[in-house]
């Protein structure tokens, strides 16, 4: 099985998506992540406003297969949440790193993720999951 996974981007061991403009990031859930969640039904978002801690729950995405969390990829606040996910939860299945993003966070000052994934070490963890 061969899952989207985008140049320019970068990845969580969780399967979120980041995309870094300045001070802002956009959040969301990958093509692997949707493909192994199936049906998506609802999605609970944060509070705009809310503070966000790399490495905790920040969203929930329920599918007909399982409940996942969805973890912040940064220390930051919450600006902005996609609330077309309200009425339109399966846009995450049909466009992930389109139109689905779930969040935005302005990053906290000085704040460093080291542990986020290029391209190619994302593509290898798929690959290592996927072959369970």
């Amino acid at each position: 099985m061969s899952w989207e996974i985008r140049e320019g981007l970068k990845y969580t061991r969780t399967h979120e998506w980041v995309c870094f403009e300045g001070e802002l990031v956009t959040v969301g859930i990958t093509d692997y992540a949707q493909d192994m969640l199936k049906d998506v039904v609802y999605v609970e978002l944060p509070e705009v406003g809310q503070e966000a801690q790399a490495g905790e729950s920040l969203a929930v995405v329920e599918s007909v297969k399982a409940v996942s969390d969805l973890y912040a990829p940064v220390d930051g606040e919450v600006l902005e949440v996609n609330e077309l996910l309200l009425d339109q939860p399966e846009l995450l299945n049909e466009d992930p790193y389109g139109e689905a993003w779930v969040v935005k966070i302005k990053i906290a000052p000085g704040y460093k993720n080291p542990g986020l994934l290029e391209k190619d070490g994302y593509a290898a963890l798929v690959k290592e999951e996927a072959a369970k």
